[in-house]
């Protein structure tokens, strides 16, 4: 017997289903954010030239683009939550493409610098999936891990797309040019589609179980619950090694005799090794426990970051880029799944806002320790080593992680007790 029409005006598994409109432009959304990750490590090295900047001293505005956006976080989140993501994102949208533009006419003093990176790691957060997660998971019951999965692919293919642009363009005109360009197409791309498809599901529309797409807790029993600190703790520890590795590692093969056109290949194949991972990780988020799915990416993202330590060729570079894509592109999937999950979606883009507070702030750190290796030691291979260990102990903190429930109260699970 089919559903009543209110409750569920097409199915899920239906491509035309609204839903999925929602998703492919959030990925859209993520994509055009993601510019600002996997081109940084393009232009690294150009900046430190120019300027006579030492690579720590560069990767500091990476740390305070994360810093800030940590800063913002929890704030944009309440925004989410209390306005839709439409109001909060259009605008962030166009100041991003903006800001990236304006690195075309930065000077030589460093506090320019940062201050740019200050402000682009505000509106970039406007524009992270803390916005979109909610929007899509007020869409999706059944499929909500595939949606999520489609939306984060934008991330990923971002880093396919964007580190061979911003090589091309900074080889045939310069970094100021690229930047130029880079940011023009930002806010030409991401502000039409924001606008025209985003948006949460109307509650006269919802198939939700419970018949609200906003039920859930409050962000106070949230905050209060031993799953929200696990997920915290875990996101930080393995955040700093992800982050790190990230954004060096153009730099890292370069310095070790890959051509510059390769090195960024190797970034590329980390994003089409991303595109893979969050594809895949939606199907198993909708078929097995989320937390352990989460284990395991971790788990491969580590030992990529342990192959990297010692890559010395693009092979091997490649090989890593791969591994770290995987794992980290498919965990991309499981915070805003795992919090959809035990709290609903009440005061969701809050929380996430706090977990982002986590992962940013450890984004600032990664860098700016990988930065102060290579000054100090000429090399990342024993940070890059120890770090990739690191991950797995922490990564292990997932199995303490109790079963949700998928269709009764996210309550149940508040304080670590398993649906019974």
């Amino acid at each position: 017997m089919e559903k009543p029409k209110a409750m569920s005006p097409e199915p899920e598994d239906n491509p035309r289903y609204e839903g999925w409109r929602v998703a492919v432009a959030s990925g859209g959304g993520i994509f055009t954010a993601s510019l600002l990750v996997y081109t940084f490590g393009i232009f690294l090295r150009p900046l430190s030239q120019e300027f006579g900047w030492s690579r720590e001293a560069v990767s500091s505005a990476y740390g305070i683009t994360a810093v800030m956006s940590a800063a913002f976080a929890a704030p944009l989140g309440y925004l989410f939550d209390r306005l839709g993501p439409r109001r909060v994102l259009l605008p962030c949208a166009v100041l991003f493409g903006a800001l990236f533009a304006s690195l075309g006419a930065l000077t030589r003093h460093l506090w320019h610098f940062y201050v740019v990176f200050a402000l682009l790691g505000i509106v970039a957060t406007g524009m992270s999936p803390i916005a979109y997660a909610r929007a899509i998971s007020s869409w999706f019951e059944r499929r909500r891990g595939m949606a999520i999965a489609v939306a984060m692919c934008g991330g990923a293919l971002g880093a396919v797309v964007h580190p061979p642009v911003a090589q091309a363009l900074t080889r045939l005109a310069g970094w100021r040019t690229a930047c130029v360009i880079l940011g023009a197409i930002a806010v030409g791309v991401s502000a039409p589609m924001l606008a025209r498809f985003v948006r949460e599901r109307p509650p006269a529309e919802t198939g939700h179980s419970d018949g609200s797409a906003t039920a859930g807790v409050s962000v106070r029993d949230g905050l209060r619950s031993r799953v929200f600190w696990i997920l915290v703790v875990v996101l930080f520890g393995t955040s700093i090694a992800q982050n790190g590795a990230i954004v060096h590692m153009f730099a890292l093969l370069t310095d070790r005799g890959v051509p510059a056109n390769s090195a960024a290949f190797s970034l590329s194949a980390l994003g089409a090794a991303a595109i893979a991972g969050r594809l895949a990780t939606g199907w198993l988020l909708d078929h097995f426990f989320a937390a352990r799915v989460g284990f395991a990416l971790l788990t491969i993202a580590a030992l990529g970051t342990f192959l990297l330590s010692s890559a010395a060729s693009l092979a091997t570079g490649v090989v890593a880029a791969v591994l770290i894509g995987f794992g980290v592109g498919g965990e991309s999937d499981v915070t805003p799944y795992l919090l959809s999950r035990y709290f609903g979606l009440r005061s969701f883009s809050l929380l996430y806002g706090f977990t982002w507070i986590a992962t940013a702030s450890a984004g600032a750190a990664g860098p700016i320790l990988m930065g102060r290796a290579f000054d100090l030691t000429g090399s990342y291979e024993i940070l890059l080593g120890r770090i990739s260990i690191g991950m797995v102990a922490i990564a292990s903190l997932m199995f303490a992680m109790p079963r949700y429930d998928y269709l009764e109260k996210p309550e149940t699970v508040l304080l670590g007790r398993s649906p019974g």
